[in-house]
């Protein structure tokens, strides 16, 4: 049965006289019936359209009953990120320089995938060990700073790095467009090069999660990763504490011996 002859088959009243309270009452109906919020919605957007239809396409004066608030909110999954002896399989297998820098900061700066393409030699303060992103997410600047291993392999592939016209950092290596900027999906690809040849399962985006992760457990303040992933919301950064339990172990047996001590008889 589709979604839409589900609905009219459980509508009790004509569907010209469906009203907002009929549409609150199916959707108490889906969820009795234990429907993932992401089915309900598709039930929603037939229903939804089907009113369009008659309004518009058949004129008739009728009023759509299900309003955009009344879509599911879906859960959104946490961030996956690599352990630190998945990191060392990462590394290990990059042998190439340029890959090396580029995940590397993606890896220790935290910088998206995005971030790494538009890269730019002027944003680069080795001597401060720190990068100006600019024009992140959102059309925003940040400051992000690199560690030791990072600046290491960056130094070492802008030694070798090819002579080129463009202000990038990182460039195309083989093929006809060598000497360009190396595109978002260039660097996806590499990532998913080293995924199969390692088995793990990463993407540029677990880097930049890892980073998080490694941080947190490290004792490093909320506040402090907030600012380095550059994220608005201080919401989108507490989803780490969620998958970092290494931290929440820590706290949580440091706390309880405290608790312990002052609560075991004598």
């Amino acid at each position: 049965m589709n979604t839409l002859k589900h609905f009219v088959v459980w509508l009790n009243v004509p569907v010209e006289q469906a009203t907002h309270k009929k549409i609150q009452a199916y959707i108490d109906h889906l969820r009795a019936k234990r429907l993932a919020p992401k089915t309900i919605n598709c039930h929603l957007d037939s229903i939804r359209g089907f009113y369009d239809y008659l309004r518009y396409e058949e004129e008739i004066p009728i009023t759509n009953p299900v309003k955009r608030g009344y879509a599911q909110r879906l859960s959104r999954p946490l961030p996956r990120y690599l352990r630190d002896e998945e990191v060392v399989v990462l590394l290990n297998a990059i042998g190439n320089r340029r890959d090396q820098a580029m995940f590397r900061l993606m890896l220790r700066s935290g910088l998206r995938v995005e971030e790494i393409a538009n890269l730019r030699l002027r944003a680069i303060d080795a001597k401060r060990r720190r990068i100006v992103v600019e024009n992140g997410k959102g059309a925003k600047d940040r400051l992000v700073y690199i560690s030791d291993d990072a600046l290491r392999t960056l130094g070492q592939y802008l030694k070798v790095r090819p002579p080129s016209r463009s202000g990038k950092v990182f460039l195309v290596q083989k093929g006809p467009h060598t000497g360009k900027p190396i595109s978002v999906r260039g660097i996806q690809k590499r990532i998913e090069y080293y995924a199969k040849k390692t088995g793990l399962k990463v993407s540029c985006h677990h880097l930049r999660h890892t980073m998080a992760t490694q941080l947190l457990n490290a004792e490093a303040d909320l506040v402090t990763i907030q600012d380095l992933l550059g994220h608005t919301r201080i919401k989108t950064t507490q989803r780490y504490c969620k998958v970092s339990n290494l931290k929440v172990e820590r706290d949580y047996f440091k706390a309880m011996e405290r608790v312990m001590r002052r609560t075991t008889a004598y």
